[in-house]
């Protein structure tokens, strides 16, 4: 009998053990998840619809020059909607820095509102002087910008392909797959196959 009482004592307590590490374990993961960025670009339903026409912009370039937004253009137009106390911004430039020296069928457009002594001391300070980059309040407002990092993808005729908050560097790719495969999201993906 005391064998019996002390095996469901040690059962009880392996029990026990068992349910304290489930619970340890599902709080690591709500962690991680919450630390894991979501694959692709967080779409902004509300502004000009994929699909449709962006308005069109002629704006001066504190890197000097006009910059035309939204026109016909035999490449693609990538507008990178930053400011300089954006610490995910800042840890973007690099990946632009790239896409504009290696992607030649996509022209970067720095864009942002705000005091333009500001902006221009951030331009000398991370190197953007090869980038067009724009001040304009009314460009965000078209694209209903809430939230920063934020891209838009335009295509050659000026028609929006993607756009989104993006916070990392496979965000913003997920844009350039978009525009490649016609779907905006994985979420569309999914929802159009559904539909097949």
């Amino acid at each position: 009998m005391s064998l019996l009482i002390f095996s469901v004592c040690v059962l009880s307590v392996l029990v026990l053990g068992l349910i304290v590490m489930v619970f340890a374990l599902a709080r690591q993961i709500g962690i991680l998840f919450e630390r894991i960025s979501p694959v692709g670009a967080m779409i902004n339903d509300s502004g000009p619809k994929l699909g449709e026409v962006s308005p069109a912009f002629n704006l001066p370039s504190l890197t000097g020059g006009l910059v035309q937004i939204g026109a016909a253009s035999s490449r693609y137009t990538l507008i990178f909607f930053l400011s300089p106390t954006c610490p995910i911004c800042k840890k973007l430039l690099p990946v632009l820095k790239s896409i504009r020296q290696n992607e030649e069928w996509v022209d970067v457009i720095l864009a942002s509102d705000g005091e333009q002594e500001r902006h221009q001391r951030f331009i000398d300070s991370a190197d953007l002087s090869a980038f067009p980059y724009v001040i304009s309040e009314q460009l965000g407002v078209t694209y209903r910008v809430s939230r920063l990092p934020f891209a838009v993808l335009l295509d050659g005729e000026g028609v929006v392909t993607a756009k989104g908050l993006v916070n990392s560097r496979e965000q913003l790719e997920s844009l350039f797959n978009a525009a490649e495969t016609g779907y905006a999201s994985i979420q569309d993906f999914a929802s159009r196959s559904a539909h097949s």
